[in-house]
């Protein structure tokens, strides 16, 4: 069996934060490619360029009370059920900490962390009564490591890590795997907000990787699917590291 050929999550309901672009909209083309049914939520009104047959887009901040719960319930009123949950959507400042202010600190917090814990209750609360499902948190390599001017975006992350690692040990007796992927340096708009060329800087970035190059958003669209499948059946709390080495050098 080829790799296009694969189609493990096949017939699975999903919903997919940050779905406008970069790793959020691969992972929907993925998703949706491989036969699964997504809710691609998004404050970007760009996502509802995703509308197709099986893909139903959401425009909603996933940091505020009550998207969640609407995500959820489009799953169950278009698809029956909620098998997936990816927690992509991200946002980051590049300030040095005495220079960041609070609403800068929120800023980045309340998606990156508040966001997947709100989605991630609310979905629980389905596939625990499924008694199956899995959660894949787009965590980072800096979850456990750090660069200067990036204090909020490091502190989420590592936050989304060990929410990972909570919720794994919650939810495993209900038949629910939560994983995370520590990716490095992909080529997304992540930056775009205060960078001219986001998507340059981070291909520059990624040069210092051992592998030489930073990622595409297709390569960790690939591992949210496996993930998400039953070929992943015990892999349970992990932050799969998806940096091309970067985590693993010394400089």
């Amino acid at each position: 069996m080829t790799v296009n050929q694969v189609n493990e999550v096949e017939g699975k309901v999903a919903i997919v934060t940050g779905a406008a672009s970069g790793i959020g909209k691969a992972t929907v083309e993925l998703l949706r490619a491989r036969g699964a049914k997504v809710i691609a939520e998004d404050v970007d009104p760009d996502v509802r360029s995703l509308k197709a047959d099986g893909i139903v887009p959401l425009v909603a901040d996933i940091s505020r009370d009550g998207s969640a719960e609407e995500a959820v319930a489009l799953a169950l009123e278009h698809f029956g059920k909620l098998d997936l949950l990816v927690n992509n959507a991200a946002r980051i400042v590049y300030k040095p900490v005495v220079e960041m202010t609070r609403h800068d600190w929120d800023y980045v917090m309340e998606t990156n962390v508040t966001g997947a814990f709100l989605h991630s209750r609310e979905a629980a609360k389905v596939m625990i009564k499924q008694k199956s499902g899995a959660i894949v948190n787009i965590a980072s390599y800096a979850s456990y490591f750090a660069f200067p001017t990036i204090a909020a975006y490091t502190s989420s992350k590592g936050a989304l890590a060990q929410l990972t690692r909570t919720l794994a040990l919650e939810l495993a007796e209900h038949g629910i795997r939560v994983n995370a992927i520590g990716s490095g340096d992909v080529v997304t708009n992540l930056l775009n907000s205060f960078m001219e060329d986001g998507p340059g800087f981070l291909t520059e970035h990624g040069k210092g990787a051992p592998i030489g190059r930073a990622a595409q958003p297709s390569e960790i669209a690939e591992i949210v699917a496996f993930l998400a499948s039953d070929r992943a059946s015990f892999i349970v709390g992990s932050v799969v590291m998806a940096d091309g080495g970067y985590s693993v050098q010394i400089k």
